[in-house]
């Protein structure tokens, strides 16, 4: 069913034709990775479309896209890129040593830090020139949502290939992710400056990391740690955001983050009954281990149930007649498969608020609403038939908008 954002889209559109400005809204329930495959087939207008997000955190994004499509790189704050040898011989470090990855959404910040001796010291700090949604986790493909939580990077994750020949694929959904109900995928670090769920880094920057990070695999590290926060967790930052409904996800998140700050060491992280479990990482085991995030055996049952859950959870339809089994699957969720739905539901209305506009002239992307669909997002066949119903919908969109435009430009020669 389209949602709500289908009176938003003809209200653009009308917008449109009585500014004569190329303008339109585009809402669009595509993973980051979909929306550019998307961008490649279709050959758009507006390559340097700039994205205006929700207004309640980093509203320098908005503006590092402008400075970005104009070509004014490298944005304030961007280490010497093109100078990485020095940098790294004045540190008195070497490519090939282990690495770790923190990334800072409310301050738009990414952190390479590299291991010298015992512990890591931090290479750089970079300006991510965008990431989409808000503050909070990615709860569910479409929802636009940049995620949050400790992800790792091997070596089959390194992209080489495809819009962005240079990215790293965080591996969204993790374990905890994936006993929380939550589905997505593909979610990179890349290049440019334009993202639906993703980082990007602008080209000069993500070839610099990028090639740290496989230096480091190739020299023997298992796994990067990627390390996503919302905020840098400190006790100001928590009192802050204290009212939000993430408070409690945040708090857990913050003895990871703490850890680290500590020891100057890459936490050992596990997941059970709904949290992340934090140990302090020793430097005998810096990014060797095989398993870089452990679960319990709770946690383990909900992942080999996963399939099923997903769909009790998608269709309230079932909910009164689960089966004994079912029931006792359900009570392993940390949460009701009605605040599951209620939150999914929250976010890709939330989604919907996200507006794209191009730069004057150019025209913009054809509008893709939100739809939604009864099946698990995690198989290729749900992922085909919501493209599918997308595309649908985004045709009677436009047919609707065209008899609008059509109505108001006969009202105006009157």
């Amino acid at each position: 069913m389209i949602n709500a954002a289908k009176s938003t889209e003809a209200i653009a559109y009308l917008a449109v034709a009585l500014s004569g400005r190329t303008a339109a809204v585009t809402l669009r329930a595509l993973s980051c990775a979909a929306l550019s495959a998307a961008m490649l087939s279709h050959q758009p207008t507006t390559a340097a479309a700039l994205t205006i997000e929700l207004k309640d955190v980093a509203p320098d994004r908005i503006e590092r896209q402008r400075q970005a499509a104009r070509g004014a790189l490298p944005l304030p704050g961007t280490p010497e890129v093109g100078e990485t040898a020095s940098r790294l011989q004045k540190l008195d470090l070497t490519e090939g040593t282990p690495v770790l990855i923190r990334i800072f959404k409310e301050e738009s910040q990414l952190e390479l830090w590299m291991q010298k001796g015992e512990r890591y010291v931090l290479f750089a700090t970079y300006p991510i020139c965008h990431w989409s949604g808000t503050l909070g986790p990615k709860l569910v493909e479409g929802d636009k949502q940049a995620p949050e939580g400790f992800y790792t990077v091997t070596r089959r994750q390194m992209h080489r290939s495809g819009r962005w020949p240079r990215s790293l694929n965080l591996g969204f959904p993790n374990v905890y992710d994936r006993s929380m109900m939550r589905t997505g995928s593909y979610i990179l670090v890349h290049g440019g400056c334009t993202s639906v769920g993703c980082f990007a880094m602008t080209n000069p920057v993500i070839a610099e990391v990028f090639g740290l990070v496989q230096n480091a695999l190739k020299a023997g590290q298992v796994h990067v740690p990627v390390h996503v926060f919302p905020y840098r967790m400190t006790h100001a930052n928590l009192e802050k955001h204290q009212n939000s409904e993430w408070a409690n996800f945040w708090r857990n998140l913050k003895t990871g983050y703490d850890s680290f700050e500590t020891t100057r060491l890459p936490p050992a992280v596990s997941v059970c009954n709904g949290k992340y479990s934090i140990r302090d990482g020793r430097p005998t085991e810096v990014g060797l281990s095989s398993s870089p995030l452990a679960v319990c055996g709770q946690t383990a049952q909900i992942l080999d149930a996963e399939e099923q859950l997903q769909s009790i959870v998608s269709r309230p339809s079932r909910w009164s007649t689960l089966t004994d089994r079912e029931q006792r699957l359900l009570g392993l969720l940390k949460a009701p498969p009605s605040q599951i739905l209620r939150r999914r539901q929250e976010a890709i209305a939330r989604a919907s608020s996200i507006t794209s506009v191009g730069k004057p002239g150019r025209g913009t992307d054809r509008a893709s609403p939100s739809v939604s669909v009864q099946c698990n997002l995690r198989l290729a066949s749900c992922r085909r038939h919501l493209a599918l119903k997308q595309k649908r919908a985004t045709r009677s969109i436009a047919e609707k908008t065209r008899k609008q435009q059509r109505r108001q430009s006969a009202k105006l020669r009157r």
